[in-house]
């Protein structure tokens, strides 16, 4: 990381609601401790319209390379089928990275390992829930059972291959309908934009097999809610997070962008506050 006295440079893959979102608290709110160093998406457009929003210019980027070479740090929002790629070529660099989705990261050791082996730090936010930090200090002690319960409405589930192969027509339901109830390798599997949650509550309390994610709609919903039960020789945590829906994108709840800002704000000051 570069010295304090100095702007972190920040580069953005991903300019969707959450690398947006990023993207204007750096230009408006932590303008004094980091600037964009340059934006990349595989749609052009909107890197565009990202551009205009912040009123600069010149921080198009045609490729993850041209990213990498002018940062110190990467921020990746792009949640897609090579995104483990991206990231290990960040790590490879030797850039810090905050990796918004968080799914990828899931059951990938080797990312975890080479960002150690470079002496670079891997910033995972805690997303759109709460009680990570006590689920860290509880899985030291052991997690004997944990639950990840989410509930969403339905237009925050539309166009879901898994939800289709399921049989599930969103626009019938009527009540409290299960969507699904598995553990969270098939939950971040089949709902990569919807469940990041439960790949991060994965992460955090070292019993991933002790972990199971249901995922329940109803057009009564009105917000994403995220609840979590966890027992152990701790004693018991139990967490609900209601999260209003960011405006530009229906999946992606406002708290998550605003933890990767506050992940983002503590890196840029050496600050942690909490476990």
């Amino acid at each position: 990381m570069v010295c304090s006295k100095n702007k972190i440079k920040v580069g953005i893959i991903g300019c969707g609601a959450i690398g947006s979102g990023i993207a204007k608290s750096v230009v408006q709110d932590l303008r004094h401790l980091c600037e964009i160093s340059g934006l990349y998406d595989l749609d052009q457009q909107k890197v565009d319209t990202l551009e205009q929003s912040l009123n600069q210019t010149d921080l198009k980027r045609s490729s993850l390379e041209e990213i990498l070479k002018d940062c110190d740090l990467m921020v990746e929002a792009v949640n897609a089928t090579n995104t483990q790629d991206l990231i290990r070529t960040a790590l490879t660099a030797k850039k810090d990275i905050l990796v918004m989705s968080v799914g990828k990261l899931l059951n990938a050791d080797d990312l975890f390992s080479l960002a150690a082996e470079n002496h670079v730090t891997l910033l995972i936010p805690t997303g759109a829930i709460a009680g990570i930090d006590a689920i860290k200090a509880a899985s030291l002690a052991g997690i004997t059972k944990i639950t990840l319960t989410t509930r969403k409405p339905p237009a925050g589930l539309s166009g879901i291959p898994y939800i289709e192969s399921q049989g599930i027509d969103l626009d019938k339901i009527t009540g409290e309908t299960v969507i699904f109830d598995g553990d969270v390798t098939a939950a971040v599997k089949h709902f990569p934009q919807n469940i990041n949650v439960a790949a991060t509550l994965a992460l955090a309390c070292n019993a991933k097999d002790k972990l199971t994610i249901r995922i329940i709609s109803s057009p009564t919903y009105t917000k994403n809610s995220h609840e979590i039960e966890a027992e152990g020789d701790f004693g018991r945590i139990v967490t609900l997070t209601e999260n209003i829906a960011c405006p530009d994108n229906p999946k992606t709840s406002y708290l998550a962008v605003l933890s990767g800002i506050q992940a983002l704000k503590d890196f840029c000051q050496n600050i942690r506050i909490g476990t």
